[in-house]
């Protein structure tokens, strides 16, 4: 896995992983990069430092605000719940469903589900929007 910096061209900025700078380019090509933030696929990679293994202790790193990490865990936690309350889910069957729908073979409606990572290429691969669900947030006993 490669990770780039990348920005739109509306300036907005954000990270983006690919198997390899292969998938990159070729993601891009076909239009399959956008912006998060705002939709747009005019995106570019920008420089960014590598990284680098460290042997000091990470005691130096900044602190995670715990406000922001909150704020966070709770807007994860509506987007999940709006989903659960207001798509279908169609549990492992979901890479079929959403071609379906895609095709034209059943009817348009949201949904969610589960697809292994091939599935979830595929339909990236044929132009099928899909997107990670948010993890449930944890129970407040399992948070450190």
């Amino acid at each position: 896995m490669i990770k780039y910096a990348l920005q739109c061209d509306r300036a907005h900025t954000f990270e983006g992983w690919f198997g390899s700078s292969s998938d990159y380019d070729d993601q891009s090509a076909r239009g399959l990069v956008d912006c998060p933030l705002c939709g747009s696929q005019t995106v570019s990679k920008q420089i960014m430092s590598p990284a680098v293994a460290r042997t000091k202790d990470r005691a130096d790193a900044p602190a995670v605000d715990p406000k922001m990490r909150e704020m966070m865990m709770t807007a994860m936690g509506e987007v999940r719940r709006h989903v659960e309350e207001s798509f279908d889910n169609v549990g492992d069957a979901f890479a079929k469903e959403a071609r379906d729908i895609h095709e034209g073979r059943s009817e348009e409606r949201g949904i969610y589900g589960q697809a292994t990572p091939a599935e979830a290429k595929a339909l990236i691969a044929d132009g099928i929007k899909v997107a990670p669900l948010p993890p449930a947030a944890p129970k407040k006993t399992e948070m450190n």
